[in-house]
């Protein structure tokens, strides 16, 4: 993949050169490792690092500064920018414990956050960025969560980030778990920050039991069955097929 540096500044190019180079080199053998596994089979032209504004307000109105389409992804680096970011998600309450998380949020979680970009495009998941991916993208957007927080974390780290995530539900759901998780991407990117997350902690937590629980950590199994859900026709919402509450 081609880097690209898309800076106003050129203090701002030096102040990631590091990170960027790091993650670079990290990225080149996690795609080994989706395409050894999980059915990569072609890759981004490249990826863009760029400021939290510019991901935000130029190359695209998403409120997260990253994410990918059919050739490119773009990425903040700036680890900085991130932690304001998650802390901003919190909406003032008092969570001592998932303040100080996002506080000292580490450079191996948001190498993550870069990994699940490239995660999506593995061919395990039937639909294409060119369509409007609906009925089973908290599938995709949980399994792009699951798999680089498995293959990537340790496993305090993987811990930790779900009970923050699993903490940060149950908080939320009285204000925002009013819609099915099959409705994830109808409207995904409205409303607020914390009601946009919601959807992908809930995501990441259904794949993991989906995985842990029901397939008793075969990932091919989930797989598997999704595969099937489609072949068959999407008959019942995917979360009614899995069996999901």
């Amino acid at each position: 993949m081609k880097q690209i540096y898309a800076f106003e500044k050129v203090e701002d190019y030096v102040s990631f050169q590091a990170i960027t180079e790091r993650f670079s080199k990290r990225l080149v053998q996690y795609e080994y490792m989706l395409k050894e596994k999980y059915a990569l089979s072609s890759v981004p032209k490249g990826i863009v690092w760029t400021t939290e504004e510019l991901a935000t307000t130029v190359f695209s109105t998403i409120p997260i500064p990253a994410y990918t389409n059919n050739e490119i992804i773009y990425m903040s680096p700036d680890l900085k920018a991130w932690r304001k970011l998650f802390l901003k998600q919190l909406e003032g309450r008092n969570l001592s414990y998932i303040q100080n998380f996002y506080e000292n949020y580490s450079e191996n979680h948001l190498f993550v956050i870069l990994a699940h970009e490239l995660t999506h495009h593995s061919d395990l998941f039937i639909d294409d960025f060119e369509v409007a991916r609906e009925n089973s993208i908290w599938f995709e957007e949980g399994m792009c969560f699951y798999l680089p927080r498995r293959l990537l974390l340790t496993q305090k780290e993987f811990e930790e980030i779900t009970t923050v995530e699993s903490e940060l539900v149950e908080v939320f759901k009285d204000e925002y778990g009013n819609r099915p998780l099959d409705e994830f991407g109808s409207s995904s990117y409205r409303g607020s920050l914390a009601s946009i997350m919601y959807d992908y902690w809930r995501s990441f937590l259904a794949v993991k039991y989906l995985i842990e629980i029901q397939a008793n950590g075969n990932i091919n199994t989930v797989f598997k069955h999704y595969h099937n859900w489609h072949n068959e026709g999407r008959k019942v919402p995917l979360t009614q097929y899995f069996e999901l509450d």
